[in-house]
């Protein structure tokens, strides 16, 4: 393995190494371990200059990090704490026992919090700093699992009632409850990162931190010392996201970052690496990516034999043994240990012969030792110029004994029996009798006791209490119907994209004396094809060293402008980043007290369907600002086919409760849903964002007919109403996006080769519009004795004749799901099937949708209802070159 100690070469004695070590020692001893470690790296240089190959490796022996010698003094009164610790891990068991006995299966978690008491207790007593009017407070990530140690504290601390404890898991229960994990939906006052779904927390929290730095470059927070705490387990590391964006946290050198990885060497369902070494492996990669990084393996038991140990055979012996092999030590006898550990070599033998079986068995980890950890938190908050990660080895499920302690299946314990409860009762010292232990009820002492006394003490010197959410920001002012007048009035002839007149709106807000420097606009390498490089200069990319070169383009007007107090975030080819830069922005207003509004446009194809997770985070977050689809629908991006045309965002963005989607043909449309939208979360306060579609495909942009805005937001308002009223003939099209041209079109050819007098209807969002239609259902059914609500749809079409065809840019199921609240049946054309490279008329011919297909579907529904005959139709199929053997798209 890496680190384990080499056979020295063929013909070099022991003495000889022995001179060049105690040449070290003498460096170390008088000019301490940077003059010590510029001399290595020197001899390096040296050596690889005179043809040396020496091997690389990014290991550390499997060992501390930090040494005796160098560990500061704990600062708290360990015994107190240790009792504190205690409580609370035993209102945490018993909150999930309780809640199983009630309810079977209720599920929690005992065996992650157990893992990762030490490391939460030290933090809470001595380094965590709750946010204030004075100091914004640090941020921490709690790894999910662990939510019932967190709440169990926080009853401790009076926050908590008894009765939430109770209701754990069941929060529809008189009185409230509490939610499985992190979610700040369900627990808006406590909770402010949901982290449960693995793999997203590290990267929030490399962003977060990363944007808390943006905030300071650009003067709008002053700086501070105030870090980012990311907890996650070692097994999470799996997920990619967990480690994809820690290049990025040492290149900005964000050394208010910290992770803490909890590695108990298990996952789910068996050990993370049972042949290698996770701590090795993690630590190779963060010591790749130039991360400051701390082991904290081994406790305070071992340093009197570490100490005994001349020959550095203790710490090869530990670099040699596999996870698999950790764990079997684990749960086993100290006997077992001694013959199959320290029985690997008669010299460590003898360094343990002083020691019985029993203390060999309760050699601690690092992790739970509440002095190796405080020595590595603060080392690692006195860390300058990058981000620290501090990986700390312990047990899952530590101190659940033969209930759980280190086995596979400990993830999944939920129950205890009489003698695994006894003994968890007496191993952590909780004043209860045997008889009273078994009933497992919540403890917390009284509240003069030296104990409560203390736990509030701490936490009053660090500011408050954690976690906490509350919203400080002050809400908006102007309502700015000045700032977009100018997009209702259209383009005046001149042919400009949906994603163009979003850029001028952009441009036009960042100019904006109120808003202006609110806009945080995020784009994931992608803004020259959304047209948005008029805004280098303007508004500059941020940069936290600004630009240290001169650009190719510099001569160009539109050159590559990077500045330290840039407001774009050109987040470079990573839709989870910018979407991590997205939330960090959405949130401030609650992080920060500071109402930043942010813009992230991107490939619509790259949104829902690839990063889903972190948008429902952002729901769950409560989270405001804009997503803009560019190059949206399947039919408008020429020529890039099936891996970028979009035509399912639209269909997934419906599960996602607080998110409010629109899919706007006109600039007019869009300046109403992004004025009302700033309207409805930055003055009103809502918990909702925005995620709007706009298309690359130019035509004039039409004024607003009217007073249509509440038709507009509310999803449906007629666009255009028939020429010839008084027709036999009659039909309604509804279309959207850039469909709309298309069914206006349509409109023109059923007017005047058909007779059929067509209204056309601009649909904005079938979302709110199935929205509304659901909640109407559900108010008219629980109140049968009031007066029955109408769905919106079915109001706007009340006195709609004719027969009833959507056509859309996306798959038919958009159109169809709002159907039961029209007045008749409704024939859907969309883009079901996958995508092709080709052209914009191409496209809507292969998937049907253009305005020959919308005039065809009016008049079949027309020759259904018995309407026009047969030959009609059939000429109409001729006449509009419509080949009816032609491969179905959606299998095709």
């Amino acid at each position: 393995m890496d680190n384990e100690i080499s056979t020295q070469p063929h013909g070099m004695e022991d003495v000889e190494i022995q001179e060049w070590l105690e040449s070290l020692d003498s460096v170390l001893e008088s000019s301490g371990p940077e003059v010590a470690a510029e001399i290595l790296e020197r001899l390096r240089a040296h050596a690889t200059i005179n043809g040396i190959d020496l091997p690389f490796s990014a290991n550390t022996p499997y060992a501390n990090t930090i040494p005796v010698r160098l560990q500061p003094l704990f600062p708290g009164d360990q015994e107190l704490e240790r009792r504190i610790k205690s409580l609370i891990r035993w209102n945490a068991l018993a909150m999930v026992v309780r809640a199983n006995r009630v309810e079977h299966n209720i599920g929690g978690h005992i065996s992650t919090y157990a893992s990762a008491a030490t490391l939460y207790e030290v933090g809470f007593n001595h380094f965590f700093r709750a946010r204030s009017d004075e100091f914004e407070g640090d941020t921490v990530y709690f790894q999910g699992h662990a939510s019932p140690g967190i709440y169990a504290r926080a009853f401790l601390e009076g926050r908590l009632s008894a009765q939430k404890l109770e209701n754990f898991r069941r929060e529809l229960k008189p009185g409230g409850g509490l939610s499985s994990y992190p979610h700040p939906w369900l627990m808006p006052d406590f909770w402010e990162f949901p982290t449960v779904s693995m793999g997203l927390s590290p990267l929030m929290a490399i962003y977060q931190a990363r944007y808390n730095r943006y905030l300071e470059d650009r003067g709008m927070k002053p700086a501070t010392d105030a870090k980012v705490w990311a907890f996650l387990g070692d097994g999470e590391t799996d997920e990619p996201e967990s480690l994809g964006a820690i290049t990025l946290a040492s290149r900005e050198k964000l050394d208010n970052l910290i992770f803490v990885i909890n590695c108990n060497l298990q996952r789910l369902d068996g050990p993370v690496r049972g042949n290698g070494q996770i701590i090795q492996e993690l630590e190779s990669a963060f010591r790749g990516a130039r991360w400051n990084v701390i082991k904290v393996l081994w406790g305070s038991e071992w340093d009197p034999i570490f100490e005994r140990d001349t020959e550095g055979l203790l710490v090869k012996r530990m670099g040699e043994l596999a996870d698999g092999e950790y764990q079997k030590l684990v749960v086993s006898s100290g006997a077992y240990v001694r013959e199959h550990f320290f029985g690997s070599d008669p010299r460590l033998l003898q360094l343990v012969e002083p020691m019985s079986d029993e203390s060999l068995r309760r050699l601690r980890l690092g992790g739970h030792d509440p002095r190796k950890v405080y020595a590595a938190y603060k080392a690692a908050v006195e860390h300058k110029g990058s981000p620290t990660v501090i990986l700390a080895r312990t047990i899952k499920g530590y101190g659940l004994g033969e209930a759980g302690e280190g086995k596979n299946v400990t993830h999944q314990q939920k129950k205890l029996n009489e003698d695994e409860l006894r003994e968890f009762r007496s191993r952590f010292g909780i004043p209860l009798n045997d008889e009273d232990c078994i009933e497992v009820p919540f403890y917390r002492p009284a509240e003069d006791s030296v104990e409560i006394q203390y736990l509030r003490a701490r936490r009053e010197s660090l500011g408050g209490y954690v976690p906490k959410r509350s919203i400080r920001a002050k809400p908006l002012a102007a309502d700015h119907d000045e700032l977009f007048k100018e997009f209702l009035e259209g383009s005046e002839g001149r042919e400009v994209s949906t994603t163009m007149a979003f850029v001028g709106m952009l441009r036009k807000m960042l100019k904006d004396p109120e808003i202006g420097k609110l806009i945080v606009p995020i784009v994931p390498d992608e803004a020259r094809t959304f047209g948005m490089e008029s805004l280098f200069r303007t508004a500059g990319i941020y940069s936290s060293v600004g630009q240290k070169y001169e650009p190719v383009d510099v001569n160009t007007l539109l050159y590559y402008k990077e500045a330290k107090d840039g407001q774009i975030l050109e987040e470079g080819i990573t839709e989870a980043g910018s979407m991590a830069s997205f939330i960090a922005a959405g949130t401030a207003y609650a992080t920060h007290g500071i109402n930043t509004i942010p813009f992230f446009i991107y490939y619509s194809m790259f949104g829902f369907q690839r990063i889903a997770d972190f948008i429902w985070a952002a729901a769950d977050m409560r989270t405001r600002g804009f997503m803009l689809g560019g190059t949206a629908g399947r039919t408008t991006l020429s020529g890039e086919g099936l891996q970028h045309q979009d035509g399912n965002s639209h269909v997934l963005a419906l599960p996602v409760p607080n998110n409010k989607a629109y899919d706007p043909a006109f600039a007019y449309e869009i300046a109403v849903i992004i004025q009302d939208g700033i309207r409805r979360m930055y003055k009103e306060g809502e918990n909702i964002f925005y995620y709007i579609t706009v298309m690359n495909e130019p035509y004039a942009m039409p004024s607003m007919p009217g007073d249509v805005k509440e038709g507009i937001l509310r999803g449906m308002y007629r666009f255009r109403p028939a020429t010839n009223p008084k027709s036999k003939l009659h039909a309604q099209l509804f279309g959207s996006g850039a469909i709309l041209n298309e069914t206006l079109r349509a409109q023109e050819i059923l007017e005047t080769k058909y007779g059929v007098a067509a209204d056309v209807w601009s649909v904005t969002s079938y979302k709110e519009l199935y929205f509304d239609g659901i909640e109407t259902e559900r108010l008219n059914r629980l109140h049968p004795d009031q007066k029955s609500r109408v769905p919106y749809v079915t109001q706007c079409l009340g006195d709609a004749p004719g027969v009833l065809v959507a056509a859309s840019d996306y798959l038919k199921t958009l159109p169809n799901m709002i159907s039961k609240w029209m007045p008749r049946r409704l024939a859907s054309l969309g883009t079901d099937g996958f995508g092709r490279s080709e052209g914009r008329a191409a496209l809507r011919d292969f998937f049907e949708v253009d305005a020959r297909f919308i005039t065809l579907a009016t008049l079949h529904e027309l020759f259904v209802d018995g309407k026009i005959e047969r030959c009609v139709l059939d000429k109409a199929i001729k006449d509009l070159g419509i080949n009816p053997d032609k491969p179905n798209p959606v299998i095709s």
